[in-house]
């Protein structure tokens, strides 16, 4: 009698998905998170579009149709107290908007994470000084401090970019420089250190993928804090001139007419609500996605 050998099965090893995979997985299960990452791709379609997607003019002005109801004949959203077609202006109003509120933390975003990066792994005497002086800017609550710095500055577009930019510089740094810090002990970190390789390569292969994703995160959560203070500016005369149409110069001019067209007058609040919400919950669910070991 032989007996019949068999052959062991070959293991099968399945390849675990990695990080930046399970962080999509994570986020394609929020369903909250997806509704306000559709809000923003929208509002960016808006943004990029809309002089096209505009159905009239939103420079186009009639007194005889000034401060219009919603529904009148031909502008769906009723018009402002110029006559312009509310609906248009609030379209390509969202291009304005966004870009006052997204490039700010764009450019504080570089310049917060250099500055962070560098004190939190340079440590010592030079992060007490840069982080001392971080500390400085906030003595001064948000909004005061963009407030005083585009007086100082004067209105206009430009003025205001840098003035948001100031503002948010601080928060970001401080928070790339509590990063840093914690990656600059990592057991990897000190081999890389004790092979030999200089700061600029220790930095650039091994600190900046682990920092630069929180940092973003909480850039993020920014986003709509910028658009408030934007739009703040721009309603105090501070930011974009008329006639632009930017939500925040709209709720300006449209002031005057809250107790004859109460909904009118609402409505670019209304989007800077809208936009506001949906940039926080989509942070929100970028931060509960990466909140995960690596």
């Amino acid at each position: 009698m032989h007996s019949t050998l068999r052959e062991p099965m070959p293991a099968v090893f399945e390849r675990s998905p990695g990080y930046w995979q399970t962080v999509l997985r994570r986020l394609a299960r929020d369903k909250v998170a997806i509704g306000a990452g559709l809000v923003v791709l929208l509002l960016l379609v808006l943004a990029v579009f809309g002089q096209a997607l505009a159905p009239t003019d939103p420079y186009a002005s009639s007194m005889l149709k000034r401060l219009k109801e919603i529904g009148y004949e031909g502008h769906p959203l009723g018009t402002d107290e110029l006559g312009r077609d509310m609906l248009s202006r609030l379209i390509v109003g969202a291009r304005l908007s966004l870009f006052m509120g997204i490039t700010p933390v764009i450019c504080a975003f570089v310049l917060g994470s250099f500055i962070g990066i560098v004190a939190g792994y340079a440590g010592g005497a030079l992060n007490t000084a840069i982080m001392r002086t971080i500390d400085v800017f906030y003595a001064f609550p948000s909004v005061l401090l963009a407030i005083a710095l585009s007086g100082a500055l004067g209105a206009g577009i430009t003025n205001s970019l840098i003035s948001l930019t100031v503002v948010f510089i601080p928060p970001i740094a401080r928070v790339a420089e509590s990063v840093t810090t914690q990656i600059r002990g990592r057991d990897f970190v000190e081999a890389a250190r004790a092979s030999g390789a200089g700061a600029f390569t220790i930095v650039r292969v091994h600190v900046l993928g682990n920092v630069l994703g929180p940092i973003f995160v909480y850039a993020t959560s920014l986003i709509a804090v910028s658009m408030i203070l934007a739009s703040g500016l721009s309603f105090l005369g501070l930011g974009v001139k008329p006639p632009e149409p930017e939500w925040g110069l709209m709720l300006n001019t449209l002031r005057t007419a809250i107790y004859v067209q109460p909904w009118i007058a609402a409505l670019p609040g209304v989007m800077i609500f809208v936009t506001s919400i949906a940039f926080n919950l989509l942070s929100d669910g970028l931060r509960s996605a990466m909140e995960i070991k690596q």
